[in-house]
């Protein structure tokens, strides 16, 4: 594994609209996502501590190389924090969108549903 330091964080002007997608099309993402918009310093190991650490650091991973999040070395862990400042500049109101919507929800806030119920 490679050193906290040497982690690879895409550039703010290389974000992909599509790479940010699929990481936050996940369940486990878009709620590592949400955790982190408090603001609040979160470590690794904290994020989602009922998912094997395996599963944690794919996650992770996925979120990092899509330009969603940073980890920094802090010690011997590492810190997460939200990439809010270059993903809003690259796709103006996404991260709002995306934290609007309830957990578990499968539509976008005030979406109508595709069928309508029979009277």
């Amino acid at each position: 594994m490679a050193a906290a330091a040497e982690l690879p964080h895409p550039a703010a002007d290389r974000i992909e609209l599509v790479e940010v997608l699929a990481a936050l099309g996940h369940p486990v993402r878009l709620e590592i996502v949400r955790k982190l918009a408090s603001g609040e310093d979160v470590c690794c190991a904290e994020v989602v501590p009922d998912l094997p650490r395996s599963s944690v650091t794919h996650h992770l991973r996925t979120l990092r190389e899509s330009g969603v999040i940073c980890q920094r070395p802090q010690g011997r862990k590492l810190s997460l924090a939200l990439r809010r400042d270059d993903l809003e500049r690259s796709f103006p109101g996404l991260l709002e969108i995306v934290l609007a919507q309830p957990s578990g929800q499968g539509d976008f806030p005030g979406a109508q549903p595709a069928v309508s119920p029979a009277p």
